[in-house]
């Protein structure tokens, strides 16, 4: 007999998601209507980035979530090892977060900010509103490492670890549709 399907995590929870990911969508649609009335200006404001950053991002949050993913179903299992699995998710999630700094830094030294262009106003407040939700989900996944370390845990612990990794995989979803927005498609 199989045990019946739930949704993972706090209903509240995926309502905020929900929520995030309707700003998000109508950010995305904004880009698009924009890139469409502009296209040489975002065509030369995309040759100014960076890939090879854009794919090292996307690795970090996509291991960084297959490390949550499997945190989460040993900690539902009771298994060892879920605290350090947390660890590791926060460590290789950094790397995203020191390089969207470091390329910050070098677009603001070459003279682009939110001010330059319809492209920069756009990949700035598309790429530093996902920068803030990946700071609170990193801060989300230090909340959870450091409650995964008690030996012991209820049916709210389990629900505040799958919120978290709900919350955490939202990040990562958007990032994925953010990269090729941003970096790859012309």
């Amino acid at each position: 007999m199989t045990r019946p399907r739930y949704l993972p995590g706090d209903l509240a929870v995926w309502l905020l998601i929900l929520a995030e990911l309707a700003v998000f969508a109508l950010l995305f649609v904004g880009f698009a209507v924009a890139r469409a009335f502009d296209p040489a200006t975002f065509a030369a404001g995309r040759a100014e980035l960076h890939p090879g950053v854009g794919l090292a991002s996307t690795l970090s949050l996509i291991v960084a979530s297959y490390l949550v993913a499997t945190a989460t179903v040993g900690y539902r299992l009771g298994r060892d090892g879920t605290a350090v699995r947390l660890w590791l998710a926060l460590l290789v999630s950094l790397a995203y977060t020191l390089g969207k700094l470091r390329e910050y830094g070098q677009l603001y030294g070459a003279g682009y900010h939110l001010g330059s262009d319809t492209f920069f106003m756009f990949y700035f407040f598309l790429t530093f509103f996902h920068f803030l939700h990946v700071v609170v989900g990193q801060g989300v996944l230090l909340a959870l490492a450091r409650k995964a370390r008690r030996p012991w845990q209820d049916d709210r612990d389990t629900n505040a670890m799958e919120s978290g990794a709900c919350y955490w995989h939202m990040v990562d979803l958007v990032w994925l549709a953010l990269f090729p927005l941003l970096y790859v498609v012309a």
